[in-house]
């Protein structure tokens, strides 16, 4: 694919793919429904429809404008719909677009799809409709998949997050930086030009000032990644201790619901247990795995390596022991372990109800909650403490976070290209290697919000979307 830009406006001129087509798909989910939505949209979407439409004449309607009327296979009547006309440039694709909202049947939904097809639409690509949009100046690259991550998002906080990036939460970051940077790349460009005459129109100094200031929003993107990573995909809580301790049914008192096994006899978790849980509207995923001990049976001592494993790629560690059975001295040296992972945990000693006092070491310990898992008792403290070790509270809607692994790769290359060009200056290396590293910075920053882009790129985010998005 060939972009030029002319006045901020994308001329996109698209191998295999004609731009001009009208194409169709379904908007709703697949299967039974009370109603379903078909979208069209091109610059002839709108004759296609009212080619078997009988109702009003579409071509002469407003845009957004709803109308009833049948859909009609020459003089039989497949469905009573409701036509709305969007009229370009006032669309999601700002092309002409109709979505037909008929009833749910997926025989009706195949029929006008098919008619619909016969009279000169074709089949939408997967995520087409937001590709047209992003080539239409709708909004960039980094909107558009923002699209994709808020159909995803399952809780408050990824639907807030994706909302924010769709709004041009990192895409303002990124122009702003970019903007900066242009300045100086344009001032070393033009020493390039008057080499001969030895003029210096772009201060070094004022160069690596402005690299530095860059560098600490970069960092400040690039860390919150993390943060992000968590927000879309869930926190992952594992849930770690000796067999019988409980933690089967642990986990079931926390998703208040009998998802695990739970058995007197020793071992009876042996694979990897997982389910989600929403709490203050960001979803965490506990693993429940299977209980810590040395096993000769085979299968057991699989299911003991994974645990393991999970430990290391959670984001919290719950260890739950029984305060009726464990001795002190063994809480203490699986805490020792637990320091030594580097990761936030939480000490939950189980079966409090059968003890007459807890442990004063451990009643003083911020990382300890006691329960009783079975009875409920102490849940909701312990809720209030994975909140807390989760450091969600560092998550503020309307704060710019990256939550998208191509994002964060290309804030990175960016990074390490502007350290080279500060090294560069130190090693006061000639302007044209100097030029050069601030066009490898600017490259990185133009590929998150698209205005640097290439066919398999957009091939590979657009693919990823579903068919009628």
């Amino acid at each position: 694919m060939v972009k030029v830009l002319f006045s901020h406006r994308i001329v996109c001129y698209l191998c295999g793919m004609e731009m001009n087509d009208t194409i169709v798909a379904l908007a709703t989910a697949p299967g039974v429904g009370a109603i379903a939505v078909i979208r069209l949209s091109g610059a002839g979407c709108i004759q296609v429809v009212n080619e078997v439409f009988k109702g009003a004449d579409l071509t002469a309607q407003k845009s957004h404008t709803v109308h009833f009327g049948n859909i009609m296979d020459g003089d039989t009547m497949i469905d009573e719909v409701l036509a709305t006309v969007f009229v370009a440039p006032n669309s999601f694709t700002k092309e002409n677009s109709v979505e037909i909202s008929c009833h749910g049947s997926q025989y009706i939904i195949n029929r006008i799809i098919q008619l619909l097809v016969v009279k000169g639409a074709r089949l939408a690509n997967p995520g087409e409709f937001t590709q047209r949009a992003y080539l239409n100046g709708r909004f960039d690259l980094a909107q558009a998949e923002a699209v994709a991550d808020l159909i995803a998002s399952e809780n408050e906080a990824a639907h807030t997050t994706a909302l924010n990036q769709m709004r041009g939460g990192i895409s303002g970051e990124i122009k702003t930086l970019r903007e900066k940077l242009v300045h100086f790349a344009s001032m070393i460009e033009l020493e390039l030009d008057f080499s001969e005459e030895d003029v210096e129109f772009a201060s070094r100094d004022e160069l690596k000032q402005l690299i530095m200031n860059i560098d600490k929003v970069l960092v400040k993107l690039i860390d919150s990644f993390q943060l992000g990573n968590v927000i879309k995909n869930g926190v992952p809580v594992v849930i770690v201790g000796k067999p019988n301790a409980g933690k089967s049914t642990l986990l079931n008192a926390l998703l208040e619901d009998e998802k695990a096994i739970v058995s007197d006899i020793p071992g009876t978790t042996r694979d990897i247990i997982e389910d989600e849980l929403n709490i203050r509207g960001v979803k965490f995923r506990f693993i429940d795995t299977a209980g810590l001990r040395e096993t000769k049976d085979q299968i057991e001592a699989i299911g003991v390596e994974r645990a393991e494993r999970k430990m290391d790629e959670s984001a919290l560690i719950m260890y739950l022991f029984d305060l009726s059975t464990e001795s002190l001295d063994i809480i203490q040296q699986q805490e020792a372990r637990l320091i030594e992972k580097n990761k936030p945990y939480i000490l939950v000693g189980n079966k409090v109800d059968k003890v007459e006092a807890e442990h004063e070491q451990l009643k003083s310990n911020k990382h300890y909650v006691s329960i009783a898992a079975k009875q409920l008792i102490g849940i909701d403290r312990l809720k209030e403490l994975i909140w807390d070790k989760s450091q969600m509270d560092n998550f503020k809607p309307g704060n710019v976070v990256v939550t998208n692994i191509r994002h964060y790769q290309s804030l990175v290359n960016t990074q390490h290209s502007l350290h080279d060009v500060v090294r560069g200056i130190d090693n006061q290396i000639t302007n044209d290697f100097l030029a050069q590293d601030i066009r490898h910075a600017l490259h990185y920053l133009g590929s998150i919000t698209g205005q640097i882009t290439t066919d398999d790129l957009l091939a590979n985010i657009f693919s990823k979307f579903c068919i009628g998005k």
